[in-house]
């Protein structure tokens, strides 16, 4: 019997006053127009989108923006939508941490950081991202600012200070202890003059250099007031502003705040999966108890970014043979994808966060398996984000600890995958019901048929990812 366990509201979805309705046609399937988002934290361009994250420093031996370009037709073919920047701005070089300090400790909102290249080069850059087809956030970092920007002499009472005056590092709010981020110093948002530069700066880079959005750094530490009184005049600058959370609070997405947020719980789940701790029972128990709190925007999800390779290890150190699967996982479930740089070179090693450690790309060995995914993603509607996608349908099977099995629909188009979460080869029969028809094997690219009531093998770590319509 087909398990049809549809998970309320389940991460991926916005309400359904948040949208209209699809239009009624003689095809069923959508495509992209045919969805438009109320909601005005939810730009309509992004319905179909992916999301990349670009290290400047780390992506070629120049750490150039100039460099950097030469990989954009790259990108561009292999499906890439949305680039973010880890911050371009000046680095701070009071009390820096290593010979070239972090990118988080800025010296200068409106700045470009001068080993990157040139604000026009910048501009340039951000040209033919547009002229491509693809969008471009910023990492902005609204919590601290390095110890040399402008404010800390001019207005001292932008920061945090002790009670004898001292401006501070930022502290642990639970703990009351400092967080260690010892090279950049905590503003203070209870000084209005602070937000509204903070705001103009934000700005500046939207109408003047025509960005589209930010990835805002630790977006849960700054006050949710800030974010209600800045957020409309950044969308009068854009008025299709895509902001991203690197925060796992629902209040920023469900009060139409952010566009998105880190899946973070999401991926620590990944992580227990891989190492053997839990089972792909949690995944359902997670959409249940942590998914459904979110009513609106989505979660992004990914196997790796810049912290969790810094300082949690490679992707093989944490998943190792169940990389692969896990990252089919993270561009089917609801929700958007994330690729750092370098996963598409199978990258497996450290990149250094205070010094140059160039990425190694090699012949870019899972460029084709990306590549893939992100067309995958793009071709079918019911993989979209949003409304614009389908809500997940749990496919029962006689081997549930092991087996991951859900189909995800919108209109003609139905996605079903099925990905062997154990390191041991498995035996399943899973119930497809009325999903039974001719599909495209993705990875395969071959037809198959599925019927009603199937009997699947798989190698441990498999996945098998089926389509039926695609889009045109």
């Amino acid at each position: 019997m087909l398990l049809k366990r549809i998970l309320p509201l389940l991460l991926g979805l916005v309400l359904v006053s948040c949208a209209t309705d699809i239009p009624d046609g003689g095809d069923d399937t959508p495509d992209a127009s045919d969805v438009v988002y109320e909601n005005p934290a939810i730009p309509d361009w992004s319905k179909t989108s992916n999301i990349y994250e670009v290290n400047v420093r780390q992506y070629t031996p120049e750490g150039t923006f100039a460099a950097f370009r030469e990989h954009l037709p790259r990108l561009e073919e292999m499906g890439v939508d949305i680039l973010w920047f880890m911050p371009i701005h000046p680095i701070s070089e009071a009390k820096r941490k290593g010979p070239l300090g972090s990118y988080y400790a800025v010296s200068d909102y409106r700045g470009v950081n001068p080993q990157f290249g040139t604000p026009e080069e910048f501009q340039a850059m951000v040209g033919e991202i547009h002229e491509r087809g693809m969008h471009i956030l910023i990492d902005w970092v609204p919590n601290h600012t390095g110890w040399d920007h402008v404010w800390i002499t001019e207005h001292p009472d932008y920061y945090t200070q002790d009670t004898e005056g001292n401006i501070i590092d930022p502290i642990n709010p639970e703990t009351g202890e400092s967080w260690g981020w010892t090279d950049v110093a905590d503003l203070n948002y209870d000084n209005p003059e602070m937000r509204e530069e903070m705001i103009s700066d934000m700005t500046y880079w939207l109408e003047d250099v025509g960005i589209d959005g930010f990835r805002v750094d630790v977006a849960h530490g700054v006050p949710h007031d800030f974010w209600q009184q800045a957020i409309p005049p950044l969308r009068e600058a854009n008025p299709e502003l895509f902001m991203l959370a690197e925060a796992e609070i629902p209040k920023l997405n469900n009060d139409s705040l952010f566009t998105m947020s880190y899946g973070w719980s999401f991926h620590h789940l990944l992580n227990e999966i891989a190492g053997g701790e839990t089972t792909a029972m949690a995944i359902d128990e997670w959409g249940e108890t942590e998914g459904s709190k979110w009513k609106a925007g989505w979660l992004m999800h990914f196997i790796t970014n810049h912290d969790e390779n810094s300082w949690q290890g490679t992707v093989e150190e944490r998943m190792g043979p169940a990389a692969y699967a896990l990252a089919v996982l993270t561009f089917t479930y609801p929700g958007m994808p994330l690729i750092y740089s370098g996963q598409e070179a199978a990258m497996n090693k450290r990149l250094k966060f205070f010094e140059k450690d160039p990425i190694e790309w090699g012949d870019i060995p899972k460029q084709a398996f990306y590549t893939t995914l992100l067309q995958l993603k793009k071709d079918n509607p019911a993989l979209w984000n949003g409304i614009a996608g389908g809500p997940l349908e749990r496919l029962s099977s006689d081997q549930q600890e092991a087996v991951y099995a859900f189909a995800r629909s919108q209109g003609d188009n139905t996605v079903i995958t099925v990905l062997n979460l154990s390191d041991q080869p498995q035996e399943a029969t899973i119930q497809m019901g009325e999903h039974a028809g001719n599909y495209t094997n993705v990875f395969a690219n071959s037809t198959s048929v599925v019927t009603a009531k199937m009997d699947i093998n798989l190698n441990p770590w498999g996945y098998m990812v089926l389509t039926s319509n695609q889009a045109n």
